[in-house]
């Protein structure tokens, strides 16, 4: 049992994330290369390229080695970025199997395609087969389905459209607690469940949801983000307005996965979290509203540096 109770984390007092911080994996003096974290980033799309190399950019600075596999196109993207993209290795989804099997954490779905349609016909026998599928969408649930049930002791965490596309009962297939991060409307597409617009009511839903499912639930709702392992629920209060641009739930999700690598899912949601409104708070007090993504990545490292999270 966490020895914590539900709790609000809060971006204006610095010391309410520290029973999280605290336990947060830093990598040691003598350590070495692939010790402190490596991830494999399964995303993108022909229509969506940025959503998954902005996970990779962050991530990359948090882990040993961060391994992209994309499509064809976004992989010649994220190599054209090499001077950015320092400590990651684009790879060929042909290898996905041996990258899942090294990696510590798979983060899938940022810039995948999804689909109004479901695929629920027996699914495709090999990773080449389901590869050469033409519809994106349902390249996006076989594949998910696929890398989720031959690597089910992994560290999954889940986002987007892989979340979107997946079947809630493949959480149960699972050894571990996949860490999903799911908005409002994602949370009632995978469960079924409308979210009550009473907070207190709301955390028992998502308490009673992540036990039933056996995961870890980061549910993103705008100046607060809701974290429940099934048996407590933290809120992280903060950001602001500037965080409703396309990516902050990329960079999200890209931060959490690589905490991930090193560290209990509850810490790795919480704290990433804590860190990507912390650094929108400190964003706005510059530019108000008017930040970019590029500049949640830039501000991320040196904010957790300075802060000691």
């Amino acid at each position: 049992m966490d020895k914590f109770t539900d709790s609000v984390v809060t971006t204006a007092i610095a010391g309410s994330i520290r029973p999280y911080a605290s336990r947060l994996h830093l990598p040691e003096p003598n350590s070495h290369k692939g010790q402190n974290g490596k991830l494999l980033i399964v995303g993108g799309s022909q229509l969506f390229h940025s959503a998954s190399i902005w996970a990779a950019e962050i991530a990359s600075h948090f882990v040993d080695m961060v391994h992209y596999a994309s499509t064809e196109e976004n992989n010649q993207i994220l190599l054209s970025l090499k001077k950015k993209f320092i400590n990651g290795m684009v790879v060929s989804r042909q290898e996905l199997d041996l990258y899942v099997d090294e990696d510590d954490s798979v983060l899938i779905g940022p810039g995948m395609m999804r689909s109004s349609r479901r695929f629920f016909l027996k699914a495709a026998a090999s990773l080449n087969s389901i590869l050469r599928l033409k519809d994106e969408g349902e390249l996006t649930y076989r594949l998910t389905d696929y890398l989720l049930h031959r690597h089910p002791n992994k560290q999954w965490v889940i986002d987007a459209g892989a979340l979107q596309m997946m079947d809630k009962n493949w959480l149960l297939d699972l050894s571990r607690p996949a860490i999903i991060t799911p908005h409002q409307q994602e949370f009632t597409r995978l469960f079924g469940v409308e979210l009550s617009e009473n907070k207190d009511k709301k955390k028992n839903q998502l308490r009673q949801i992540a036990g039933r499912y056996r995961s870890l639930i980061l549910l993103k709702t705008g100046v607060s983000d809701f974290v429940s392992d099934g048996r407590i629920v933290i809120e992280i209060r903060g950001g602001n307005a500037g965080l409703t641009k396309g990516g902050s739930g990329d960079v999200l999700a890209g931060l959490t996965a690589a905490f991930s690598t090193r560290n209990p899912p509850l810490v790795a949601a919480v704290t990433a979290s804590y860190c990507l409104k912390k650094a929108a708070d400190v964003l706005f007090q510059k530019n108000k509203y008017w930040y970019n993504i590029d500049n949640l990545i830039d501000i991320i490292p040196t904010l957790v540096a300075k802060s000691g999270v």
